[in-house]
């Protein structure tokens, strides 16, 4: 089981930016590669504080981890913050700002060449309710920015393929050090030095690419999954962006989703209410028979545990919620009337709710709870 990311970090859930970056900054220096050489502990620790810091850092990500836990950031299905797919370059090209002036790159002790990452890509992928409810795996076709074959690269020479250069500037304070993308590389550290026909001023092509996207069971509406490394590439010995997923939930024939449960509504004759009957009813994966018994009342709500929604973070599924509602026919002939008619004065046909009974209300507030 994955460790907390709050856990990971020392902080409490309702620790803000400051005190998560601060906490962030402790423990990378404490688990820094250049203070610990060869301890694999310290380079695991190291990850992980990178991976709770990329979350917890960023307002939608959090709001998202602090709901849906760990699986909204499924690394092992090749989406968000898990650590697996993350390397000490990605980690030092993302969160190098908050090392300050003590460490460099990886490996490095006195700041490396920096690798530079593409720019994301993002698509939207329609899903059924049945998906949604099975998991689903999704191939779709996507427009990426590879480097071009035969397009070689060169050390930029104004940054010495820092991807920064730095500035003095006198200040009241003193001398005020800050640095700032390099003008020349666009903070890759590196620059065209051939460039094929076909590419662009950055030795890029654009290429069609099928990639293979499994989504979990229990996504919702609006959610966003990232498949690492299938976005765009960035010139020279660089990093490429992911592909952020928007989720859409397509809406059902039949059925309304509410979070992990499932609403349908049975409309049943007054007949078969006075009688009773036997049902099919719509559900996810198929029809699912149900009795009603004699005498049931419009109004009705029939709980099928464990028929709604899987959850996200894997506890258990929502229900099916069946809504039952007594249709009144609208025209009748002479007979019926008469019959409904004569009923007017039985009191075997007078409203006669039991005390158990629960009012409108109540029911709403049950299916709520």
């Amino acid at each position: 089981m994955k460790k907390d990311f709050y856990e990971i970090l020392g902080i409490s859930k309702n620790a803000d930016a400051a005190e998560i970056k601060k906490a962030y900054r402790k423990s990378a220096l404490k688990y820094h590669p250049d203070k610990n050489p060869g301890d694999k502990e310290a380079e695991e620790n190291f990850k992980l504080a990178a991976e709770a810091y990329e979350v917890l850092s960023d307002p939608n990500k959090k709001a998202k981890y602090d709901q849906y836990g760990h699986q909204a950031f499924d690394g092992s299905g090749g989406f968000g913050g898990g650590h697996g797919g993350m390397n000490m370059d990605d980690i030092f090209s993302q969160f190098g700002d908050i090392f300050g002036g003590g460490f460099g790159g990886f490996g490095g002790g006195g700041g490396g060449p920096r690798r530079a990452k593409g720019s994301n890509l993002r698509i939207k992928v329609k899903l059924t309710l049945e998906e949604i409810a099975n998991g689903v795996e999704k191939k779709v076709k996507v427009k990426r920015k590879v480097q071009a074959k035969g397009a070689t690269y060169k050390t930029c020479t104004t940054c010495n393929g820092q991807g920064q250069v730095m500035r003095v500037t006198n200040t009241i304070l003193g001398r005020m050090q800050s640095a700032s993308t390099c003008p020349t590389c666009g903070g890759s550290g590196q620059i065209l030095d051939k460039k094929p026909s076909e590419a662009d001023a950055q030795g890029m092509v654009i290429e069609d690419e099928t990639v293979s996207i499994k989504i979990p069971a229990g996504v919702v509406d609006g959610m966003q999954l990232k498949v690492s490394n299938k976005g765009n590439d960035a010139p020279g010995n660089s990093i490429p962006g992911d592909l952020i997923v928007a989720i859409e939930e397509l809406e059902h024939e039949f059925l309304k989703r509410e979070g992990e449960n499932i609403h349908f509504d049975l409309y049943i004759s007054f007949p078969e209410a006075v009688l009773g009957v036997s049902k099919d009813i719509e559900a996810i994966n198929g029809k699912v028979r149900i009795k009603l018994e004699e005498g049931i009342q419009s109004g009705k709500i029939l709980r099928l545990k464990g028929k709604g929604i899987p959850s996200i973070n894997g506890y258990g599924s929502g229900d099916l919620l069946v809504h039952v509602n007594v249709w009144t026919p609208k025209t009748l002939n002479k007979e019926q009337k008469q019959f409904f008619e004569n009923a007017l004065n039985d009191d075997h046909f007078a409203p006669s709710p039991e005390k158990s009974e629960k009012s409108f209300f109540e029911k709403v507030k049950d299916m709520f709870s």
